[in-house]
């Protein structure tokens, strides 16, 4: 019986089809600068990178999109805010064009810091529900989703997980077919389905507030079943 030698199997495994080869990790921020990633409405101040950290100011109130689109991944992403009752999120599946309160349309992820209930209270003195402010998702201007566990159209996460300001939050994205599941510091809590939109850009929002990110990375899925009217449009 002959067994192939060690460098065999690896001649073999250089000759496999590129398609053959198993998904894997890729860095959308490099910690050094702003590659693959295009202002749509904000300004040279609002995105830095510092100390391998990408720093937005919160101002003005806009996003900076992925330079292509995506489909069916993984996106993982950390994040912190630095003042309390901080606003941000990042949209998956958009068309990053602004619309008229200069957001765009797309599935959001929201991240609000925990003081944000306390600081938008009902007219009775109340706070807000703690779905807010825990990885909220729901479909921005004119995207439409199924939530599952509504709060009216949106979904609220079905428990309180993220950390205060000044605290690493990690959000594990993952959205396949019109499908998105969120886990947030580890633990799957909010999901919602049956996007109108199924391939899109990748959105950081700016929204008033100071917010660090890090260890930005997507895992590419196979493509699915995603029509031309299930597409944002391509920019260029």
């Amino acid at each position: 019986m002959i067994r192939p030698t060690l460098f065999a199997l690896l001649f073999l495994a250089t000759r496999l089809p590129a398609q053959d080869a198993a998904p894997a990790w890729r860095f959308l921020f490099n910690g050094k600068d702003l590659a693959g990633w295009v202002d749509v409405n904000t300004s040279p101040e609002t995105w830095t990178v510092r100390d391998g950290l990408l720093i937005c100011s919160g101002q003005p109130i806009g996003v900076m999109r992925s330079d292509r689109p995506y489909e069916n991944f993984i996106l993982h992403i950390e994040w912190r805010h630095m003042q309390p009752g901080g606003n941000s999120g990042v949209f998956v599946w958009s068309d990053a064009r602004p619309s008229a309160n200069r957001l765009p349309s797309g599935m959001e992820v929201q991240m609000l810091d925990l003081d944000w209930i306390h600081q938008h209270k009902d007219p009775d003195g109340n706070p807000a529900p703690a779905g807010y402010i825990s990885g909220e998702l729901f479909g921005a201007n004119g995207l439409t989703g199924t939530p599952d566990n509504p709060r009216g159209e949106r979904s609220m996460s079905r428990e309180l997980r993220c950390k205060p300001h000044g605290e690493w939050n990690s959000y594990d994205v993952v959205c396949v077919d019109g499908t998105v599941k969120l886990a947030i510091n580890g633990k799957f809590v909010n999901g919602i389905r049956n996007s109108s939109v199924k391939k899109g850009y990748l959105c950081l929002e700016s929204e008033g507030a100071e917010i660090h990110f890090r260890n930005i990375r997507i895992l590419e899925l196979p493509a699915g079943m995603a029509t031309e009217a299930e597409t944002a449009p391509l920019l260029e």
